[in-house]
């Protein structure tokens, strides 16, 4: 996982600012309602590590969001903010730097777990020369090869058969890789989605197929936009099997998502997680999201945060003081400003890129 090392002695003061004497019994039992999973028993070391990755996640975005609404960011711009158990709990169960990783536009989260610079991420959304993608892909469009890292993709549901396709160039090279390959339900209904399960099926292919469920999609809730609304099922007529995720829960995300790695490293073929989650922010930075309550955002953060829960477990078991993960915060926020500066300098494309990364 990318930032695997964490100091205890790291200034993080809690996660949105509460006593947790009010949040101790609700938010160190939160499940997601109708995840069925089972969690992984942490270390000190590996709570600790995945409270950095998740709280590097979650101030990255608040950065961008900021930095959005200072008209540094331009066009469109999805923020992971709530979701970050997800992506850190599956990068644990994967061998990183060789498992391959694909997602569609939300991706900055991904990008993060999967090691991927800060700087590079943050140049890139504010299009300059030193981003991953020379400033010319924005926040939609960044790869890299080092991390195995394959987008960022603007077309709902395309990744899905590039993902595929990676899982295809795995099998046929037998070289024993898994390709993780992200949606959310709002993908989940499209063509190209169940045309990619056949295949999969069909050749075996060591895919993951993980669903962020964030019930929403782009402003629709799922129970109107979705005959089946368990995600988990959407393979069975292709015999993939699947399950449903607590995704707010970085234990649950990282025992499921070992599970599906076996599955899919000793040739049994695909593998679907339904990751419940939740997005604290809209669709995008130009998204209200008037179609939910305050009321509701409000409960899941109090109940469910995902970095909360971490960090109530650490303090619960002695294994961290308040002032240890103060210091913790202080650090993740130091690194965020950091790429926040690099990218306000590192200066724009020359005109020339305009001709280069072009196929014939």
């Amino acid at each position: 996982m990318a930032v695997a090392k964490s100091q205890v002695g790291s200034k993080a003061a809690s996660t949105d600012g509460r006593k947790p004497a009010a949040r101790a019994a609700k938010a160190s039992s939160a499940r997601t309602a109708g995840a069925k999973s089972s969690i992984a028993e942490f270390s000190r070391d590996e709570e600790f590590a995945a409270y950095r990755e998740m709280l590097l996640i979650r101030r990255f975005e608040e950065k961008a969001g900021q930095m959005y609404g200072m008209g540094l960011i331009h066009g469109f711009c999805h923020l992971y903010i709530g979701q970050e158990a997800v992506v850190v709990g599956m990068q644990l169960a994967i061998r990183n730097g060789e498992d391959q990783v694909i997602t569609g536009y939300r991706d900055h989260g991904h990008m993060l777990a999967t090691g991927m610079d800060p700087k590079g991420v943050m140049a890139e959304l504010t299009g300059r020369r030193d981003g991953y993608s020379r400033g010319k892909g924005g926040s939609m469009h960044m790869f890299s090869i080092e991390k195995q890292f394959f987008g960022g993709h603007g077309i709902v549901g395309a990744q899905v058969s590039l993902g595929t396709g990676l899982a295809f160039a795995n099998r046929y090279r037998k070289n024993d890789r898994v390709t993780l390959t992200y949606f959310g339900d709002g993908a989940a209904n499209q063509g190209q989605v169940y045309e990619s399960f056949n295949m999969a099926e069909l050749w075996k292919l060591p895919v993951i197929y993980i669903i962020e469920n964030n019930r929403y999609a782009m402003g629709t809730s799922v129970s109107r936009s979705s005959a089946q609304t368990d995600f988990s099922k959407r393979g069975l007529s292709f015999n993939i099997p699947g399950e449903q995720v607590d995704g707010m829960d970085v234990r649950a995300v990282r025992a499921a998502g070992e599970r599906a790695v076996e599955w899919c490293r000793t040739g049994k073929g695909p593998y679907i997680l339904e990751m419940q989650t939740y997005r604290y922010r809209g669709h995008s930075m130009s998204d209200p999201a008037k179609y939910r309550s305050k009321d509701e955002v409000q409960k899941m953060r109090t109940e469910h945060d995902p970095i909360e829960q971490v960090r109530l477990r650490l303090i619960d078991k002695g294994w961290a003081s308040e002032d240890d993960l103060k210091k913790v915060d202080a650090e993740v926020r130091d690194i965020v400003n950091e790429a926040a500066d690099f990218a306000q300098n590192s200066p724009e494309p020359d005109a020339s890129e305009l001709w280069t990364d072009i196929l014939k």
